[in-house]
């Protein structure tokens, strides 16, 4: 058995100005001869995770077949080709119907990834992919925009949680994500067929990320500082709250071009009015302030003086640059002063660029470097999909129910740990 071909990274980031570079994924051939037994190794780990032996075998069986030669990693094949496999049914059950302790799996997983790249300055990266289904009988499947290719697609989307430190990048946790209108009465029926948990209930995709922040604070199992998302995350208060419940944690989130502010926190008072005879009161902008102006309109106005080039990454063509500019700003929320951060904007170096916009609650007296760094270490997740799906056969199963996909998912997660951890020996 051996893995097929190598991982291929992005440019590794060069500037002695970033907080710390993380190293490519590298694995060859020759580094996993042995990988069978360096598997059952890990896999030994996981042992009281299963409520029976036969489960627990078909866990480790399920691996070897991800980081084997089969094209199409779904069961079928899987179960075919890895020795030891009674059929193919045993895979399906174990995947899709086994008792499995998933949360202890996570637990102990993440414990493992602490103790091989923990690190006080770690990143937690949050992110969603897309899985394109031909129908709409699995968990969660429906038309919806598919970020794998850009466009709405009949699908799944999973949101994950990444984590990225001098020593690697891997994934952390997971979650499904299913529509709201799959909770309806109609979808009745498709609930009890897929398997739904009796306690699911309806979460948008930043409070999937949220529940898996916080859990992650509860098992404490994992070391890290800053934390960067996309603008739909960045973008949601239940988001950003669950951060902020956590003191001394740094976040960098995209916003949309449209987010209001303003450059200086204005002044409010209390407006007195009636209604249906009783006196009420309301907050208001004082008179003669200013309203908020919109992330785009400021950056287009902006005088060139106020951007500093920066040197992000090493492209096969050379350097990339982007400009940046930064400043502490006071975001708007249904026309009142909101949040107090920082407004980092950065667009590439063009006679029409394009603008990028973040904020983040940085100490005041955060550099700039900073934030450029933070600003390209997204990268890591986005690779960290890349290699699962490429190698791994993260997208390629053909699981219906909501357990098999996070079974599914989960082993994936952790086959791909399990390739970094030959890359540290």
């Amino acid at each position: 058995m051996f893995l097929e071909g190598g991982y291929i990274v992005i440019p590794e980031y060069r500037q002695n100005e970033y907080l710390f570079d993380i190293p490519p994924f590298e694995i060859e051939n020759s580094n996993v001869e042995e990988f069978v037994d360096e598997l059952r190794k890990i896999h030994e780990k996981y042992a009281d995770c299963f409520a029976r032996s036969e489960p627990r075998e078909r866990f480790f069986e399920y691996m070897v077949g991800q980081l084997s030669h089969p094209e199409l990693k779904s069961i079928e094949p899987i179960a075919v080709s890895v020795s030891g496999v009674k059929s193919v049914r045993s895979m399906q059950k174990a995947i899709s119907d086994a008792v499995w302790h998933e949360d202890k799996i996570i637990s102990k997983h993440q414990e493992m990834v602490s103790d091989l790249m923990g690190n006080q300055d770690g990143v937690l990266t949050f992110d969603e992919s897309g899985f394109t289904k031909k129908g709409d009988h699995s968990a969660g499947a429906a038309r919806q925009y598919n970020g794998e290719i850009g466009k709405a697609d009949n699908c799944q989307n999973g949101v994950f949680m990444g984590y990225a430190t001098p020593d690697g990048y891997t994934l952390s946790d997971k979650r499904l994500y299913v529509p709201e209108k799959q909770f309806e009465e109609d979808y009745k029926e498709k609930r009890e067929k897929c398997k739904f948990p009796e306690d699911l209930t309806f979460k948008t995709k930043p409070e999937l990320a949220a529940e898996m922040y916080l859990d992650l604070i509860n098992r404490n199992a994992l070391p890290f500082k800053y934390i960067v998302a996309d603008s739909i995350y960045g973008n949601s208060q239940a988001f950003i709250d669950a951060i902020e419940s956590v003191v001394g944690k740094t976040y960098m989130v995209s916003m949309p071009s449209d987010t209001l502010f303003w450059l200086r926190s204005p002044v409010t008072a209390d407006h007195e009015y009636k209604y249906k005879g009783e006196v009420r009161s309301e907050r208001v902008l004082a008179e003669n302030e200013i309203p908020p102006m919109t992330f785009a309109e400021f950056a287009k106005k902006l005088h060139k003086n106020y951007w500093y080039k920066r040197t992000v990454s090493e492209g096969t063509k050379g350097p990339i640059e982007y400009e940046f500019t930064k400043r502490n700003i006071t975001l708007a929320k249904n026309g009142l002063p909101d949040r107090n951060v920082w407004q980092i904007i950065k667009r590439t170096v063009a006679e029409n660029p394009e603008y990028y916009y973040y904020v983040s609650n940085a100490p005041v007296s955060t550099r700039l470097n900073t934030f450029v760094w933070l600003s390209g270490i997204r990268w890591s997740v986005e690779q960290c999909f890349q290699e699962c799906k490429g190698q791994l056969g993260m997208g390629k199963y053909e699981v219906r129910k909501y357990t098999g996909w996070n079974r599914h998912m989960l082993t994936c997660i952790i086959a791909h740990f399990f390739c970094g951890i030959l890359r540290s020996q």
